[in-house]
């Protein structure tokens, strides 16, 4: 016999919300027949659409066969019958809306930044705590190939040692004067939100602890390179929120990382994002998919000459990481761990403290790029 799960989801119809959550995953399980239970039945998605834009759901749930939507987020809050709340709304409201998710006996799941800032982060995880709901913060990075086969590389001690990562992330974003922009205006508004070290270091901080190692402390330069843009109806507006951040990162192991982050790049490399591990054993470089490597005995032995042209080529030297497994969709995949987690008490560990990991990240490299100095990263404690 099938088990339904209702699913209460704000905020799809934003660009991640909608692609990412709603029809990538949410909906690609339950079009599938629904994710299969230790007892041999079925549990099939049934998600009610939240929005302030009843127009854009009636659309979106037309589109899609999706028979519920509503403006009404308390009504739909009220209902006993959906007992998983997901939030992909923006990260000023975020908290509200978890904490009247929460407090009305709701499992939540959300995406990062959990929060505006730590303390409000840690409060909406110690409430859900304190009501005993299952909750869990968005980790796509982790289940993407790329960074699935980086992790395995270095459990498998493919590195020997590991010295140094260096990471790249962005790309152009236009600034609307000529090109529409590609991203939403309120990410380049403080006031809104806004910001990359606020978005993207959430990220590198678990890509960082899950996949190398835990971080311990930050130094970090942000800038805003281009001051002023125009938004979703052509109009200018000045752009103050940080659109690149430099960052260097001490781990654990007296590992030391670098990443920058930039919305103000070109991309000349194999992927928007990539990061290469090297260790005394050897090296790899992965980016969203693909994963390379080189050991030490394939590591050729150059000669600095600046008067001869290079002989050398250098990606010749590498090998690629196999798809030797099905790895699906990054979004998807986290979805269904936490649809089984609440609904079997599957395993799960990155709930709503992991979230708050990011905003700690976040927080100490906008301090470290005020005060100009290193900040230490402290274990949190709720």
């Amino acid at each position: 016999m099938n088990r339904r799960i209702g699913i209460i989801m704000n905020g799809i119809t934003g660009r991640m919300g909608l692609n990412q959550h709603l029809i990538r995953s949410v909906l690609a399980i339950r079009d599938a027949g629904g994710l299969s239970l230790a007892d041999g039945s079925k549990l099939i998605p049934d998600p009610v659409l939240v929005g302030r834009n009843r127009q854009k759901l009636e659309e979106i749930a037309s589109r899609f066969s999706v028979r519920r939507y509503t403006t009404d987020l308390d009504g739909a809050l009220e209902n006993p019958d959906d007992t998983v709340f997901f939030d992909s709304a923006t990260t000023k409201m975020r908290v509200e809306f978890l904490k009247r998710a929460i407090n009305a006996g709701k499992h939540v799941y959300c995406e990062k930044p959990v929060a505006d800032n730590l303390q409000e982060a840690l409060e909406v995880a110690h409430l859900a705590r304190q009501k005993g709901v299952k909750n869990g913060v968005v980790h796509d990075k982790l289940y993407l190939p790329g960074l699935i086969k980086l992790k395995r590389l270095r459990d498998s001690g493919f590195f020997g040692k590991i010295l140094s990562v260096r990471g790249e992330f962005g790309y152009w974003v236009f600034d609307g004067e000529i090109i529409p922009a590609q991203r939403p205006s309120w990410n380049y508004r403080k006031s809104d939100g806004g910001g990359i070290i606020k978005d993207m270091l959430c990220h590198w901080r678990y890509v960082l602890d899950n996949v190398i190692a835990p971080v311990k402390s930050v130094s970090c330069t942000g800038k805003v390179h281009i001051t002023e843009r125009r938004d979703e109806t052509g109009q200018k507006y000045a752009s103050d929120a940080d659109d690149a951040a430099y960052a260097s990162f001490e781990l654990d192991g007296d590992i030391i990382a670098h990443i920058n982050s930039s919305w103000c790049v070109r991309v000349k490399r194999e992927d928007l994002v990539t990061f290469q591990v090297d260790g005394i054993l050897g090296s790899a470089v992965a980016g969203l998919h693909n994963c390379s490597i080189q050991h030490h005995l394939n590591t050729p032995k150059p000669t600095w000459n600046p008067d001869q042209p290079q002989t050398l080529n250098f990606f010749d030297h590498w090998a690629q990481v196999p798809d030797n497994v099905d790895f699906g969709n990054a979004f998807r995949t986290q979805w269904e761990e936490f649809l089984l987690h609440v609904s079997e008490d599957g395993p799960w560990k990155y709930d709503l403290v992991e979230g708050a990991k990011g905003i700690q990240l976040a927080e100490s490299a906008l301090k470290s790029w005020k005060e100009r100095r290193w900040i230490d990263i402290p274990e949190l404690i709720i």
